[in-house]
């Protein structure tokens, strides 16, 4: 048995639930980079998925930045993606497989992915948990059990967010 008392604490977990052809979750990366930046490893920044209906692609781009977590690249991936949501509305799963290729990820492994749907129970699971706990939009975040909707406005969910954690990590 380990004496876990000297060790590090659990990073605090803020979740966010993004769809990656959501042109307000491309927006939300600047709060999520910033909140990286300011709590570095006490914050753990965790991709929740919720696609949209109104979205036709957005199913598979959670799917797709599943593959890129598996692969290594999660994060950088879903920035690709979310910088590119005009050209995914217009392109399709064609843009997720090259997005993958330029980052260095196995392109090929990304196809398969994306047609054999190994990655549909964490994306339905994700999507079943959202709706569980009254996510309705995209981007949303849960910190300490508390739901921010940032689908209709995100003026002031980062210093809600900070004031949240910071008050956990005094």
């Amino acid at each position: 048995m380990s004496d876990t008392s000297s060790s590090t604490p659990a990073p605090l977990v803020l979740d966010v639930w993004c769809e990656l052809q959501c042109p307000d979750c491309r927006t939300a990366l600047d709060d999520v980079r910033a909140l990286r930046a300011r709590y570095g490893d006490r914050l753990e920044v965790r991709l929740r998925h919720f696609p949209l209906e109104k979205h036709k692609h957005a199913f598979a781009a959670a799917q797709a930045a599943e593959e890129a977590l598996e692969q290594g690249k999660g994060w950088e991936y879903v920035e690709a993606v979310l910088g590119r949501v005009e050209e995914l509305d217009r392109r399709g799963e064609p843009l997720l497989v090259d997005v993958a290729r330029d980052l260095g990820l196995d392109a090929e492994e990304f196809d398969t992915a994306l047609v054999d749907g190994r990655h549909i129970l964490v994306v339905d699971a994700d999507q079943a948990e959202g709706k569980a706990i009254g996510v309705t939009g995209t981007p949303t975040y849960v910190i300490d059990g508390e739901r921010l909707d940032g689908g209709r406005s995100q003026d002031g969910l980062r210093a809600r967010i900070e004031s949240i954690a910071d008050r956990l990590l005094a």
